[in-house]
């Protein structure tokens, strides 16, 4: 008997029973970037949990939908609603339009998705060509009694929704009661904004006409009219970061069931944050780390993805780069161990083995138990299968963790700087000049990499642990 998938729901807080709301294909909406600036690893990760789901729901026979938004208006500093608008905010650091660094920042993050082996989605929808659907969502909500105009906004009342906040379990009357913050004309806290006014004398790049004024939409409502234009008023999955929970997707759910009367997906998931230095990885923090810091120190994309792989999505990662060095040279030995067992057979799926296949698939049912279902593989490589049935099964379960095990290991590459620091400290210790070999040896390890002297000559190697 096979195993049936049962993902977690942060809706309900439990792990349920997956099937789609209807036929064989599932409905999936993942909230994509702002793209206001390059993405983090961080980041990333919430993607590649995403990914993982899609290859999961692929491997169970369902065909998926999948639907990725790129925020480039409307995301403002603050989800207080307050502050300057992202991308306007980008534009003015980099003396650009903010059409053109949206579209910059949408090229580099879809460049990552690629290069770390994401299958691309049915539709990437930007929030800007929907602007005409957020006004008609709004105008209803208004109309159904769920909406009132302030100066500077048209602000959902929700007061008049009684199941508000109950994603991330708000106490939305308790908050009210004990607030120490700031709202403006706000009715409570918890109110947020659907459409914001430009400021008088303001010049912003991006604002539209609209029936209550010039200005631009809020964030939540950008989501919720994309994703019922691509998926219907109530879908199968709506993904996220856990960072959305009690705002953004509390707030989506609270306009679709004033403009539609559905929570808007049958199950809401959320990836777990990247912790680097005991912190949060976060753009805001203005340190952080993107996937081509990586490749700068000679790590290729999937190693990353490796690495996250480790980690049950649904738990904080703890990143270091010692911790990616074992990701690294585990993906070494798999893909070398591919290579030894010579071509697979012209049927992959009919030449697997099916009781490891079975076990995979029963890790993964178990609400995308990554950690586990790699614990099936490596028993897979040290079993004593023959070895093209080994290389089928090991390609077949490829299709859900996308490491690309069938390429040749490549050689570890060394970065051109470090490279060249290199040949500069071979210059320096030929001219016996002790102190800058030193120092060149300080600035290669600082790239982290070592170097091994020998009477042959030097080594550079990556550093390990």
């Amino acid at each position: 008997m096979t195993a049936a998938l049962r993902l977690y729901d942060t809706y309900q807080r439990k792990i349920r029973a997956f099937a789609p709301l209807a036929g064989d294909e599932v409905r999936l909406y993942a909230c994509g970037p702002t793209v206001y600036d390059y993405a983090h690893i961080g980041n990333l990760r919430t993607y590649l949990f995403e990914d993982v789901l899609r290859r999961t729901l692929e491997f169970f026979d369902y065909r998926v939908r999948h639907v990725v938004n790129i925020t480039d208006v409307g995301h403002l500093t603050s989800d207080a609603d307050s502050g300057e608008d992202k991308i306007e905010q980008g534009a003015r650091r980099e003396g650009q339009s903010a059409w053109d660094i949206a579209a910059r920042y949408t090229r580099a993050f879809q460049a990552d998705w690629r290069r770390l082996n994401m299958r691309e989605p049915a539709v990437w929808c930007r929030a800007s060509d929907h602007i005409a659907e957020q006004i008609a969502d709004i105008a209803e909500i208004q109309r159904r009694g769920y909406a009132y105009l302030t100066s500077d906004g048209v602000y959902f009342d929700t007061a008049k929704l009684k199941t508000y906040g109950h994603l991330a379990r708000i106490d939305a009357a308790g908050l009210a009661a004990g607030a120490r913050v700031e709202v403006g004309e706000k009715r409570r806290a918890t109110d947020f904004a659907l459409w914001k006014f430009s400021r008088p004398g303001e010049q912003r790049q991006m604002e539209w006409d609209s029936p209550w004024g010039v200005g631009f939409p809020g964030w939540h409502i950008e989501c919720s009219a994309m994703a019922v234009k691509y998926l219907g008023a109530e879908f199968d999955i709506h993904c996220g970061g856990k960072d959305h929970i009690p705002v953004h997707h509390c707030n989506e759910i609270a306009q679709s069931e004033a403009r539609h009367g559905t929570t808007l997906a049958n199950f809401w998931m959320h990836g777990y944050f990247l912790q680097f230095d005991r912190a949060r990885m976060s753009k805001s923090g203005g340190d952080f780390l993107r996937l081509d810091a990586l490749l700068e120190r000679g790590y290729e994309p999937l190693a990353y993805r490796y690495l996250c792989l480790t980690a049950h999505y649904r738990s904080d990662m703890k990143f270091s780069w010692e911790s990616l060095d074992g990701a690294a040279a585990a993906l070494c030995r798999l893909r070398a161990a591919a290579q030894a067992w010579g071509e697979a057979g012209e049927s992959v799926a009919a030449d697997a083995d099916a009781a490891t296949v079975a076990d995979f698939r029963r890790e993964m049912a178990r609400d995308l138990n990554t950690p586990r279902a790699l614990a099936v593989v490596w028993a897979l490589v040290k079993s004593e299968l023959p070895p093209t049935v080994k290389k089928a099964t090991l390609l077949e379960l490829d299709a859900i963790l996308g490491l690309e095990v069938g390429r040749a290991p490549a050689e570890e590459a060394i970065p051109a700087g470090v490279a060249a620091l290199a040949e500069q400290r071979a210059a320096a210790r030929a001219a016996r000049d002790w102190a800058a070999a030193d120092r060149l040896r300080g600035e290669i390890e600082a790239h982290g990499f070592a170097v091994d002297d020998s009477p042959d000559g030097s080594t550079l190697r990556r550093q390990r642990g």
